[in-house]
């Protein structure tokens, strides 16, 4: 088993890719066990969670790189008003649940509560899935920003 303390400040992009496929739970963590889709084991001890894309370990024939899973969400598409957007961001944040937007949709994750909420206000919404990243926010439709926990209302 390998044992992996952060990511991999300098990665050989032009090594094969090995993934390791993790839920976005346990990628909140920072001690955690994942196994590549080559069967290889990592033992994860980390000082800072880790982020989808991020190279973890490298042998002389492959690189191994984290992959969010996609999950169960919800989307609601922002072809409406700006301050319609903010409202439907607002509510969901009001009962502290999380959420990501994207340049044309804000996500949240699939639960009752997301769903009666928009039923209650009459937003239409579709059922996909997708790689989920709360608190995840695009400004205009260039860079993203990530915040905190204590930010994500």
């Amino acid at each position: 088993m390998q044992l992996v303390s952060g990511p991999l400040a300098s990665a050989d992009f032009a090594l094969p890719e090995t993934t390791l496929h993790v839920d976005r739970h346990t990628l909140a963590k920072r001690r955690w066990r994942g196994v590549a889709t080559d069967g290889m084991e990592f033992g994860f001890e980390l000082e800072a969670p880790l982020k989808p894309g991020e190279t973890v370990f490298q042998s002389a024939t492959a690189r191994y790189v984290i992959a969010q899973i996609p999950e169960a969400v919800i989307a609601v598409s922002l072809d409406v008003a700006p301050s319609a957007a903010a409202g439907i961001g607002w509510a969901i944040g009001n009962l502290h649940l999380e959420l990501s937007a994207e340049a044309s949709r804000l996500i949240a994750a699939d639960e009752p509560a997301v769903r009666q909420l928009l039923d209650r206000l009459k937003v239409n919404y579709k059922p996909t899935t997708a790689v989920f990243r709360p608190g995840r926010f695009v400004r205009g439709s260039q860079a993203t920003h990530d915040l905190g926990p204590s930010h994500q209302h």
